[in-house]
């Protein structure tokens, strides 16, 4: 009967020693919730000051071109978002494709444009080159593209 007694308070302390942490973890996840959703709040309201770029056009095809002929062709691009929006990076699939662009800031409802200068010699048949550009904007990564065919001389 002794050791009933005394596994009876050892049992009961657990119970009790295991039950207060358990309400002090459903405090700390309640807790977690709440700084979560404010944490996913304040982001949805970030995203919503954020720039957008848009294209005028994703895509340009110049048709067919001799090996050796120099294709340029200009790609405009609106921010149509809510801050201004600053392009960092410019880069092309291939080393033939060079793009040029301004680093000043495009204004909400601003305009810029990107220059594209596609060298076709050694570029026989099909060709698509992709042109990622990278901002700020709430879509930071775009792409746009040209292609076309070039024929051998």
């Amino acid at each position: 009967m002794k050791n009933f007694g005394k596994y009876s308070v050892l049992a009961l302390s657990a119970v009790l020693l295991f039950s207060c942490g358990n309400a002090q973890k459903g405090k700390d996840e309640g807790s977690k919730t709440a700084t979560e959703t404010a944490a996913a709040d304040s982001l949805s309201k970030a995203a919503a000051q954020l720039g957008k770029v848009e294209f005028e056009e994703s895509a340009f095809d110049f048709g067919q071109v001799k090996e050796g002929a120099q294709v340029k062709h200009t790609f405009v691009l609106k921010n149509s978002g809510d801050a201004p929006v600053i392009i960092s990076k410019v880069t092309a699939s291939c080393g033939c494709t060079q793009p040029e662009f301004s680093k000043s800031p495009i204004l909400p409802g601003g305009k810029s444009e990107i220059h594209v200068t596609f060298n076709s010699e050694g570029q026989v048949g099909k060709q698509q080159k992709i042109i990622t550009i990278q901002s700020n904007a709430s879509n930071g990564l775009t792409t746009v593209q040209l292609k076309g065919e070039v024929l051998a001389k």
